[in-house]
């Protein structure tokens, strides 16, 4: 199962930038089911006084879906296609939204001190997940939140074949159709490669990460796509 990594695979979101939020488009509830996992990040006040990180950024469908949840709040957009990137710093945005051209494992030009992170179809598409949550919990505050949103199987074989047959149904020939065939096959094939839902928590507790839960979404994504939301321990846990 060959899949695209690191520059290869920033080098194929370049491409796909100019339709990729036409085909996302075409995906149910895609945009509502961001919303709904930026909300389970609970973040006060409509984010007032926070600075927030939304970690793979792609076009801005993640950002607009966190500061849609927080939209008094600091946010700051990163992603290591800079054809994605570009497309998203030409939308409209409030003057506390910022894009920075990073991959997910260096976020020095992103800073720190973040309150919370969003990350939505990362995990799956870095080369190291446990170096990219390495990163994100330097990158919190103590007790700071993190909420994925992510194609994370929940293990059935029900739920793997649904994903199969959609892929073949519809992702897969979208993607042809918009020249992107590559990216797409990489697509399905991440999601496959990708851990199961108990596999991903259970990772996400040994980086550290406290209060660990899976959260399913809605619709036909159910037991295919999932929230997981966690906090970074707070100064009092990680003391000796």
């Amino acid at each position: 199962m060959t899949l695209l990594h690191d520059d290869e695979l920033s080098a194929a979101f370049d491409h796909a930038a100019r339709r990729y939020d036409l085909l996302t488009a075409v995906n149910p509830g895609y945009r509502a089911d961001l919303r709904r996992s930026a909300r389970r990040l609970r973040l006060p006040g409509g984010g007032r006084g926070l600075r927030l990180l939304d970690l793979g950024c792609g076009t801005g469908a993640s950002t607009a879906a966190l500061l849609a949840t927080a939209p008094h709040a600091e946010i700051v957009a990163v992603d290591a296609s800079a054809g994605m990137l570009e497309r998203a710093a030409a939308k409209p945005w409030p003057p506390g939204v910022s894009f920075v051209h990073a991959p997910a494992e260096e976020l020095a030009g992103a800073g720190g001190g973040f309150d919370a992170v969003f990350a939505a179809y990362l995990f799956r598409n870095v080369t190291d997940p446990d170096a990219v949550l390495a990163a994100v919990r330097t990158a919190l505050e103590p007790g700071g939140r993190l909420a994925v949103h992510e194609y994370t199987l929940s293990g059935s074989a029900v739920h793997r074949a649904v994903w199969t047959a959609v892929c073949r149904g519809i992702v897969l020939p979208a993607g042809r159709l918009a020249g992107d065939g590559g990216l797409y096959r990489h697509l399905r094939r991440s999601v496959l490669a990708f851990d199961t839902v108990p596999e991903f928590t259970a990772r996400l507790r040994r980086a550290g990460f406290r209060q660990v839960r899976a959260l399913p979404l809605p619709g036909w994504q159910t037991g295919i796509t999932h929230t997981v939301v966690a906090a970074a321990p707070d100064a009092r846990q990680e003391a000796p």
